[in-house]
Formats: C-alpha cells, sequence, structure tokens
C-alpha cells in the first residue's frame, strides 16, 4: 500500500467520531515502535517530521526509513506529514520527496525572532496569504495542507511563538474558504514541549464544536498533547536525569476533544521521555553494555509501550479495514 493522503484518513476519523494519532519520528527506532504498535492494534497512523526532524536526518534519510515501515506494513493507512513547515520552499522539499500531507504554520512568522527566541505572531491577512500558497501548490499534486489560526505556547523545535493567542470560532470560517485547507490546527490552551503546565491545565474545550461548526470539511488538529506522564519522568530523574516539574494534558481531556469535533492528535514530548528513561535505565542496570542495538532496543521497547496505549485511548484502534486508501493521484481528482 502506498502512503495515503492525509485528507482522507482525517475524514474517516471524522465519520467514526475517532481521533489519529501524529506521532513525531526522528529515527529508526521511533518508526519501528510505532509501526508495532499500529500493525498489533490495527490503526491507521501519521508519522510526522518537523524541520528540525528533516535536519537531523538529512530529509531523504528519514524518508525512506518511513518507505520502508509501509512496505513492511501494506495493510496500514500511513501518512507522511510535515509538522510545522515553516514556509512554502519547505513545503516543496517535503513535497518532492513525496510526503502525503504537509503542514504550513502560518500563525507565527519563521523569519523573525524576539529577544526571547519567540517569533511573532502573523496577521490574518498574512497568515491567509502564507497558507493559501501552499495549498495552491500542494493540492494539484493531490497532497493535503494543514494550516493554524491562532498560537501556541511552549517551545518544540524552531516552534516558540511571543505570545499565545486562543483560535477565534469567528474567524474560522473565513480562513478555511480563503486558503482551502484541509485540516486546521487550532490553540485551545495546550502547549508544546515538556514543560507545558505547573499544574493540571483545564483546555478550552468549549470552543472546539463553534470551531468545528464553522470549518465546514477541514479536520481539527490539536497540537502540544503529550500528556508528560510522571512516571516517565520520575524514571528519567531516577536514572540520573534532571527534568523539572511539569504537567501535559490529560487523557480524559484529550478524549473529550475527540468527542467534540477533533480528528488529530500531535503527540512528541511523551514518545522522546519514554525512549530516553528507558535508555537511562538500562545503561544504569547494565553498564558492561557499549552495544547501541541493545540500549537502543530499550528505547524502542519504551515507545512501543506507551504509544500503542494511546492509540487505544484515540479510538484509533481497528480502524485500518474501514476503507479503501486512496493514492496521491486519485487525490489530484478532489481539487478539481
Amino acid at each position: 500500500m502506498p502512503l495515503v493522503p492525509m485528507k482522507q484518513v482525517l475524514a474517516e476519523a471524522r465519520k467514526g467520531r475517532y481521533g489519529v494519532g501524529a506521532y513525531n519520528v526522528n529515527n529508526m527506532e521511533q518508526i519501528q515502535a510505532l509501526m508495532q504498535g499500529a500493525s498489533e492494534t490495527g490503526t491507521p497512523i501519521i508519522l510526522q517530521a518537523s524541520k528540525g526532524a528533516l535536519e537531523y536526518s538529512k530529509m531523504i534519510y528519514l524518508k525512506h526509513l518511513i518507505q520502508a515501515a509501509v512496505e513492511d506494513n501494506p495493510d496500514l493507512p500511513v501518512v507522511c506529514h510535515l509538522d510545522h513547515g515553516p514556509d512554502l520552499e519547505v513545503c516543496k522539499q517535503a513535497i518532492a520527496l513525496g510526503f502525503t500531507s504537509v503542514m504550513i504554520d502560518g500563525s507565527i512568522d519563521y523569519a523573525k525572532k524576539d529577544a526571547n527566541g519567540g517569533h511573532p505572531a502573523r496577521t490574518f491577512e498574512d497568515n491567509v496569504a502564507v497558507t493559501k500558497a501552499v495549498c495552491e501548490y500542494a493540492h494539484p499534486r493531490g497532497v493535503s495542507v494543514e494550516g493554524e489560526l491562532g498560537t501556541l505556547g511552549g517551545i518544540e523545535d524552531e516552534t516558540q511563538a511571543s505570545s499565545i493567542h486562543l483560535t477565534d470560532p469567528d474567524e474560522v470560517e473565513e480562513f478555511v474558504a480563503r486558503t482551502g485547507v484541509d485540516a486546521l490546527a487550532i490553540a485551545i490552551g495546550t502547549s508544546h514541549g515538556a514543560y507545558k503546565f505547573k499544574e493540571a491545565p483545564t483546555l478550552a474545550l468549549d470552543l472546539v464544536p463553534k470551531i468545528s461548526e464553522k470549518a465546514g470539511d477541514a479536520s481539527l488538529v490539536m497540537h502540544g498533547s503529550s500528556s508528560v506522564p510522571q512516571d516517565l519522568v520520575e524514571i528519567i530523574n531516577k536514572y540520573g536525569g534532571a527534568m523539572k516539574k511539569s504537567m501535559g494534558v490529560p487523557m480524559d481531556q484529550i478524549q473529550e476533544a475527540i468527542k467534540l469535533g477533533v480528528q488529530k492528535i500531535n503527540v512528541d514530548t511523551d514518545g522522546r521521555l519514554a525512549f530516553t528513561g528507558n535508555i537511562r535505565k538500562y545503561l544504569f542496570e547494565h553498564p558492561e553494555v557499549f552495544d547501541q542495538r541493545k540500549y537502543l532496543g530499550a528505547g524502542r521497547q519504551g515507545i512501543y509501550d506507551v504509544m500503542k496505549q494511546k492509540m487505544i485511548d484515540f479510538g484509533t484502534a481497528g480502524h485500518a479495514d474501514d476503507y479503501k486508501p486512496a493514492t496521491l493521484e486519485q487525490a489530484k481528482a478532489w481539487y478539481k
């Protein structure tokens, strides 16, 4: 089965009233762990890479690792997605490599930074212009596009906003109509990175049905949705780490957001925590080991344990056979 357009995967999730996890990947072990969990649960899956991940892996390596995962799991719908594309050029690079979906983050201006390293928010009109340009390039090639309206807190790679702005439902209908986006990342109080909140957050879930009503056929996306499980943080600190206290997004709030109309849930930090904690623990318990396959294997197991459960909790498990996946060639017709 070839890689699948994200537009179809999220449209099916809306019909089935479940969420699809979008998991950030940087290396082989992450991809293997995620695909094992998806295979065992029958889960459609979105493997996504940020600009930082593509630079780390030289882009072409990561693309072929994802392609290998598809060949090894021919019965699973798999999306290859660019996360937080900063501009049209990076989106073009991903599309040229065969990515079936790209995100253009037009909510902030990546070319500018304030004194704290944050990027200023773009105006609504600038966001529309940047996002529309990516859609006009991607859609004739069958590639899905995710945009963003509103800004999140926290830091993830180069994604750091100077200020936080929740998504205004009154702007959503115009934004979707003028840009043509297939998916819309919304700001409802989630935050990027490991250090999200000092106490359990209360998301602005009341905004979700209002946004959903205005978004038309565009699917809704929650960024910054790792839960930062305290047991994973404790393992890291027990075996030599020094992570500060932080809390993530509780699973029950994510599940409520899915019920209210969210289809895509971005998860990055929890995979990093599981990977790092298991490696630290393994090396502490086996100080004689210098074979990286052994400790990287332990890290891979950690990601598998955590992410397989998320596939179940998001409601994605068991939906891999619900529909016949489309190709990019078939997707071109959707936009004519």
